[in-house]
């Protein structure tokens, strides 16, 4: 048998588990959440960019870059796996809210690439859509290839 000085230590210990365990949710860190990093490209010119990971709907993890340039365009440029994708540049990328609302980003690739463009990566124009999109309604990403398929990406709602 336990003595007492012992038992209570062990009961207050428990009692002390207990009592936090409805803290735990709260002080957990989300993993999904972006950081935005303020990047000097050339001295006196600021960009501020935001990376995030993604999965689609098949498994495969995605890049996010979303972007805004001194000249005030904002970007996003989706980066795929090599070899896994490869994007086709004369649709425009889905942009789909709860609601079933959907928005159309325009191709910016060219403007990304100086040496020739990548099949796996897209940029698109998000500046003459960001006043209609809104951050309280979750949206997904429909991404045509050249495959025939399209790559839904579906953010998490804290993005």
């Amino acid at each position: 048998m336990m003595n007492k000085p012992l038992l209570f230590r062990f009961l207050l210990g428990i009692l002390i588990v207990f009592l936090s365990l409805p803290s735990l949710p709260v002080m957990a860190v989300n993993p999904s959440l972006g950081t935005i990093r303020q990047l000097e490209e050339v001295p006196g010119q600021m960009v501020y960019q935001s990376r995030q990971n993604l999965r689609d709907t098949q498994g495969n993890v995605w890049i996010a870059i979303a972007f805004k340039r001194p000249d005030d365009l904002l970007y996003l440029r989706l980066v795929g796996f090599p070899g896994v994708v490869e994007i086709d540049r004369t649709q425009p990328l889905r942009l789909i809210d709860s609601l079933n609302h959907t928005q159309l980003a325009s191709d910016a690739s060219a403007q990304m690439f100086i040496e020739g463009i990548q099949p796996h990566i897209g940029q698109y124009d998000l500046q003459p859509l960001i006043s209609e999109l809104k951050p309280e309604i979750p949206l997904h990403l429909e991404l045509p290839t050249v495959q025939g398929a399209t790559v839904i990406l579906k953010p998490p709602p804290n993005i």
